[in-house]
Formats: C-alpha cells, structure tokens, sequence
C-alpha cells in the first residue's frame, strides 16, 4: 500500500475517483500538475455574461423597462445553471485535481459571492479569466486581474466609487467607495498584521476611483473613467503615487509585493495545506519563496509539495462540506449526469457555491464545520446518497477514499453491515474520511 500516493491525492487534490488508481509517483504527479496546465475550461464568455445581466437588469428597471423580465430571468437561470454545473463536472472529472485545489483556495481569498445578486452570472467567467490563469503565475498579476474583473468591481462597489474632487465627484451626490480598499489592504494583501491605517484605506480608495467596467455594450468589461478618477497625488503606506489609472496598477503592485502580504499568504497557504495551526516551519519555508522569487506561485506550490508537514498522515485538516462533498461524489464515481446532487449535497451542508457570507469567504478551521448538528448532517446527507449506489462494490471504494488510510475499525464494520449503503455511510461518516 503506497500511503504517501494517497496523502497527495486526498490533502492536495480532491481524493480519488473510483476507478482511478492512485499516482505511482506522488511527488511527480503533483509537480507536473504545477508545470504543465491542462487546457482551459469553456464557458461563457464575460460579454456574453454581461449581455444577459444587462438585459435582465434593463427589463426589471422600475422607470423605462425594456424587454420581457420573463424571457430575461430565463435567461438568467439557463446561465447560471450551465456555469454551476460546469463547475462541478469538472471538480468530479479533474485530471489535475491539485491544481483544481489552487483554483478554489485562490477563490476563496479573492470572495465573491452570488448573495450580490447581480454578479453571479460573472462568477464563472471570474473564476476563468482572473484566477485560473495566474494561479502558478505572480501573485501580483492575479490581484491585478482580481481588481479589474467586474465580479470584484461589483462586489465591493467600486464601480461606482467617485473621486470628491473629479468632474463626476463633483456633479453627483454619491462619493468614495471604500469597500474594495478595505479589503485588498485587510484581506487580499498585508492584512491588519501589516499595520496599514484608516488613512491608508481612504488614500487607496481615492486611487482606485475611476476603476469601473462597461457591462451594457462594447467593450464589455473593465475601464477606467477618468472623470470619476480623484485627482492630484495620495500617499500609501508612506509612499506617494500619482494620477490616473497607472498609479492604480503601480499601488496594486506595490501591496501585493509588501513584505506583510508574503507572511499574510503564507499563513493562509500553510493552515489549507497542512494544519488549521500552522507549523511555524511550514510557514518560514513558504514566505521566503514568496519574497524571494517575489511571488512566483509556481515556485511557492512547489514549496508545499516540498513540505515534510504537509505529507503527515491525514486527520489533521478537518474537510469543508465543499471538499467532503466532492471527495464523497468521486469515490461514489459519481456520473456528470448527476452532478446536480454535488451542488445539491453543498447546499445541504450550508456551504453553497458561491455563496459565502462574507467577503473573507469561507472558514479554513475545523471549529467552524465540525459542530454535532453538522456532522449529523454529514451522515444523513451520505445515507442518502449512497441509497443511489446500491450497485457499487463497498470494497472498491474505500479503496478509491481512503486506501491504506482507512482505519481497522472502520474496514471491519463496513463489512459487517447489512447493506451496500449502509456500508458506504460508515465509510462516508468515518473520521478519516471527514479529514484530509
């Protein structure tokens, strides 16, 4: 039994899909996954997502409404679902399910959530073009593409955002946004570690003023409006930038290079990867290859791979329902026909996708998802999915879940159940299968 070739499967991927056979050379199988992309996934294109949110939104205006809200709600839910289904189809299939990993932690630092209605139609195209592309690239280009794409412009309101002072600042009653600030300085860079101030937060918001997207016709997506941009120099951090759209991009930078950011992602990369309190150690190794190669992700996802902590025995992460539900359906072998109870079984254990409360996304320790009520509704969840398995072989996959990493007790009790789904729910509730 080859422990470490499950460890990567389980702690860096999504688990096993049943049938597959685990990596005959764990180090490798994950480090070609950082070096050599599989090709994109398809999707709507963001116009074409934007098309279908603007006409939605021009036929339910309470003044003028133009189109049938009918036909544009339809319109709405057909997207949506295509894009939700896609991305599970994909979460259950993946040949590169470490990188599909990256995908979803990056996700999750750079929040945003469809409870802002009006963007969740944007949040695969999201996903598509500001994260997936730089997730081995330079951290500083992912943050960058974060900031311009319209999910996050929408998100946190800076597409609105007016400089007091510039010609449409001074024209309107709205003003300053400074949601999108807040958050790149608190979450998406230094966090409060970083000891920016409240001055630093309304000096970067007068920066990114003008950073807005065009969603109604061509071209569709990020511009930058000079007339709502705040004019003359501001200082951040002490450091002083300019005018106009560049200085935006120059400040980006410059936060997401600040020696605080390298500790802040270090930290966060550490608690997913290895333990919801980090070992010192693992955290020394990756900040120093985010400073020394500036932020080369590649270079860092191959620190975590080099890890020793990281390839401990599992049952030191405890699995976010989107994980546990995902390793589940792959053990099941769960088909793309039904990845609907995927994204079901994510709406059962209140982690729906795309739906996270907050703007620091969703919760990275056991202490948020391992309450008595939510394991029960783990087990009950499982007990009802593997009533649609009852042809699976309960041998097989275990093997697929958990291999050499499955517990005597639990081997020996689904042997003794009295059916094929009760067999796989004892293996589906077990403490090493709700751990990665």
């Amino acid at each position: 039994m080859n422990t470490p070739a499950h460890i990567a499967a389980i702690r860096f991927g999504l688990g096993l899909r049943l049938g597959e056979a685990p990596p005959a050379q764990p180090e490798a199988w994950l480090l070609q996954q950082i070096d050599r992309p599989a090709a994109p996934p398809e999707g709507a294109s963001l116009a074409q997502a934007l098309e279908v949110r603007g006409a939605d939104l021009a036929a339910r205006r309470a003044r003028d409404p133009v189109g049938d809200p009918v036909q544009t709600r339809a319109a709405v839910a057909a997207l949506l679902r295509t894009e939700t289904l896609a991305w599970a189809n994909r979460r259950l299939t993946a040949e590169q399910p470490f990188r599909e990993r990256l995908v979803d932690f990056w996700m999750n630092h750079f929040t945003v959530s469809r409870r802002s209605g009006s963007l969740a139609l944007l949040i695969g195209s999201y996903e598509r073009d500001a994260i997936r592309p730089h997730v081995t690239g330079r951290f500083a280009d992912m943050v960058l593409a974060v900031a311009r794409h319209p999910a996050m412009l929408i998100y946190l309101d800076n597409a609105g955002s007016l400089g007091p002072n510039s010609p449409g600042g001074r024209r309107s009653r709205r003003g300053l946004n400074e949601n999108l600030a807040r958050e790149m300085l608190e979450l998406h860079t230094l966090s409060p570690a970083g000891g920016y101030t409240q001055s630093d937060v309304q000096e970067l918001a007068k920066i990114l003023t003008g950073w807005s997207f065009e969603g109604t016709r061509e071209p569709y997506g990020f511009v930058f409006r000079g007339n709502n941009h705040e004019p003359g120099e501001k200082r951040l951090l002490g450091r002083r930038f300019g005018h106009g759209e560049a200085a935006g991009e120059e400040a980006i930078r410059f936060l997401a290079e600040h020696p605080a950011t390298w500790r802040h992602l270090a930290v966060k990369l550490a608690r997913h990867f290895v333990a919801d309190q980090p070992p010192p150690a693992a955290v020394t190794a990756l900040e120093r290859t985010l400073r020394e190669t500036k932020g080369d992700l590649a270079a860092t996802a191959r620190t975590l791979v080099a890890l020793p902590q990281a390839w401990d025995p599992p049952l030191g992460k405890f699995r976010a329902p989107q994980d546990y539900t995902i390793a589940a359906c792959r053990a099941l072998g769960l088909p793309e026909a039904q990845a609907r109870l995927l994204l079901n079984g994510m709406n059962s254990l209140s982690q729906p996708l795309w739906t996270a409360q907050q703007p620091i996304g969703w919760a990275d320790v056991a202490a948020e998802w391992a309450t008595p009520e939510a394991l029960m509704r783990r087990v009950d969840w499982a007990f009802t999915l593997a009533g649609r398995m009852e042809r699976l072989e309960p041998g097989a996959v275990a093997e697929a879940a958990l291999g050499p990493l499955a517990r005597a007790e639990t081997v020996t009790e689904m042997r003794r159940a009295g059916s094929v789904r009760d067999a796989l729910t004892l293996l589906l509730g077990s403490p090493e299968f709700m751990h990665r």
